[in-house]
C-alpha cells in the first residue's frame, strides 16, 4: 500500500480544551492529534460526550467562554489557526473550512431565503456579480441533487425537508471553494432513506470536488460506508486510531471493540 506523502490539509497536534464551572477548570479534549490528507474522509468517533465535536468547534476556532484552548496547534495546510486573529479566523470559515451540522434546518437563517443566502456566500468569497453569483448557486443546487432549483431558490429553510437543507448546506460549502468540510453528525437528524443520500453526496464531494472531509459521528455504519481513516475519542482522548479496514476488521482497544459490538 502506497503512503501518501502530501501534507495533510488539517493537522491537529495535542490540543487540549477545558471549560469553566463553578466546579472549576473541566478538561473536555486532552492531547488530541488527527490529520486529514487531501481527498481524504477522516471519521471521529466516539459517544456523545466524548470531546469529538468540541474537537471539531476547535479546529473551526469557535470554542468560546466559557471554554478555551489551552494548548496545541491547529494547522490548516502551513497556517497555524491558535496565532489567527478573529478577523483571519471569520475569513477562513467558509472559504477554506466549511461545516455542516446535524440540524441543518436550524443551522440555515430561518428569515432569509434559501437563494439569497447562497448568492450572499458566493459574494463573500468570490468578486462576482449578484446576477453571475445566482447562476453560480443554482448551478450548485442542481449538482447537489436539489430538484428545482429556480423554485426552491425563493423559499425558506422551514418550508423544505431537514434532506434538502443538508444539501443546501453542502452546496454553500462547494460554492464557497473550501478545502475542508467538517461534517458534524450530518447525517443524524435524517430517516434512513435521506441518510443514504447524504452519504453518497459526500462521497461525490470527495471524489468530484477533491474536498477532504472530517466526519464526526458515533455511527459506525456511517463510518464503514465513507471513511478512509478512523480516530476512535472516547472521555476526550484518542483511544484508537487506523485505516477503516483495520478498525473494523481487528479492534485492538477495549472501547473500540464496545463501539463495534453495540452497531
Amino acid at each position: 500500500m502506497m503512503v501518501d506523502a502530501r501534507p495533510p490539509v488539517l493537522r491537529i497536534e495535542h490540543l487540549r480544551v477545558s471549560f469553566r464551572t463553578g466546579q472549576g477548570s473541566q478538561v473536555a479534549v486532552e492531547d488530541v492529534s488527527l490529520e486529514v490528507k487531501p481527498g481524504q474522509i477522516v471519521a471521529l468517533v466516539g459517544e456523545s460526550g466524548s470531546g469529538k465535536s468540541v474537537t471539531a468547534m476547535a479546529a473551526m476556532g469557535l470554542i468560546d467562554p466559557p471554554g478555551q484552548v489551552e494548548d496545541g496547534n491547529i494547522w490548516l495546510g502551513d497556517c497555524n489557526l491558535r496565532t489567527c486573529s478573529e478577523r483571519q479566523l471569520q475569513q477562513v470559515r467558509g472559504q477554506e473550512i466549511a461545516v455542516i451540522f446535524q440540524d441543518p434546518v436550524n443551522a440555515l437563517n430561518p428569515v432569509i431565503s434559501i437563494g439569497k443566502q447562497l448568492v450572499e456566500s458566493v459574494r463573500q468569497h468570490r468578486q462576482v456579480s449578484a446576477q453571475e453569483a445566482k447562476k453560480l448557486a443554482l448551478s450548485q443546487m442542481q449538482q447537489v441533487g436539489l430538484a428545482q432549483p429556480d423554485s426552491l431558490f425563493h423559499k425558506y429553510p422551514f418550508q423544505i425537508s431537514g434532506g434538502m437543507c443538508q444539501r443546501v448546506m453542502i452546496a454553500n460549502a462547494l460554492l464557497a471553494g473550501a478545502d475542508l468540510l467538517i461534517a458534524d453528525e450530518p447525517t443524524t437528524a435524517l430517516d434512513v432513506t435521506i441518510q443514504a443520500q447524504i452519504l453518497k453526496e459526500l462521497n461525490r464531494v470527495r471524489h468530484e470536488a477533491g474536498m477532504s472531509i472530517l466526519l464526526i459521528t458515533h455511527d459506525l455504519g456511517v463510518v464503514a460506508e465513507l471513511a478512509d481513516y478512523v480516530y476512535v475519542m472516547r472521555a476526550g482522548r484518542i483511544v484508537e486510531q487506523g485505516d477503516v479496514y483495520d478498525i473494523f476488521a481487528a479492534p485492538k482497544h477495549p472501547y473500540t471493540k464496545y463501539l463495534l459490538d453495540c452497531r
